[in-house]
């Protein structure tokens, strides 16, 4: 089956551009093309497709307030910002909005087309300039523990607390399986079970509300 995507940018020539390298490609296909956020949404909900690859800075409504709009569909497609301006304030932002990635315009055709099929396989990605930051704002964070346990936590088993805190240290499954002594099938139920308990997207955000709550430090 071909990975379904919609284009949003305001500039016709850039989605032009990304139009032609999926084209290129026997496993993806574009369904739908938007020039600001409205339209982004409308074009969403009409075509249901796997992926909105989302700019930022449109007339009217911004990309990453399309990005929260379109997460709230029922299916939701996945979104990837794909921006030409590398700041911490979109990047963050479109995280919280629901994005399972954040690239920026001067990705490689190649990587691009590998980061789509990565989010609709269930993981996320960034660009390295971005995980790079996401790792510093919380190197660089005040350690203080928190004065109680996170009540976010407290829908999770004690195992499943061990796993979000592997997660969060950037074990891969396999690694995890091995420090757990499991297997890699436990794990993936584990995790499951993690995100939909806390209501999250994909190992991005656990990774962040695993810092968030203290449950990983630095």
């Amino acid at each position: 089956m071909s990975i379904r995507v919609v284009l949003v940018d305001d500039q016709v020539l850039v989605r032009t551009g990304f139009r032609m390298i999926l084209d290129e490609t026997g496993d993806i296909e574009v369904v739908g093309e938007a020039g600001d956020g409205a339209a982004a949404m409308e074009v969403t909900a009409r075509t249901r497709p796997d992926v909105v690859l989302m700019d930022v800075r449109m007339p009217g409504v911004d990309g990453i307030t399309a990005t929260e709009r379109i997460r709230a569909l029922c299916p939701a497609p996945k979104v990837i910002i794909l921006t030409t301006f590398d700041l911490d304030d979109y990047l963050f932002a479109g995280l919280r909005a629901g994005a399972s990635g954040f690239l920026l315009k001067d990705t490689l055709a190649d990587d691009l087309i590998t980061a789509l099929r990565v989010v609709v396989s269930g993981e996320a990605v960034t660009a390295p300039s971005a995980t790079r930051r996401l790792i510093a704002h919380f190197v660089n964070a005040p350690t203080v523990p928190p004065a109680r346990p996170d009540s976010r936590l407290t829908v999770l088993t004690a195992r499943e607390r061990e796993v979000l805190v592997l997660i969060a240290r950037g074990l891969s499954n396999a690694e995890i399986a091995g420090d757990l002594s499991v297997s890699e099938g436990t794990v993936k139920t584990h995790i499951s079970r993690i995100l939909a308990k806390l209501g999250l997207r994909d190992r991005v955000q656990a990774v962040i509300l695993g810092y968030e709550c203290g449950l990983v430090r630095p």
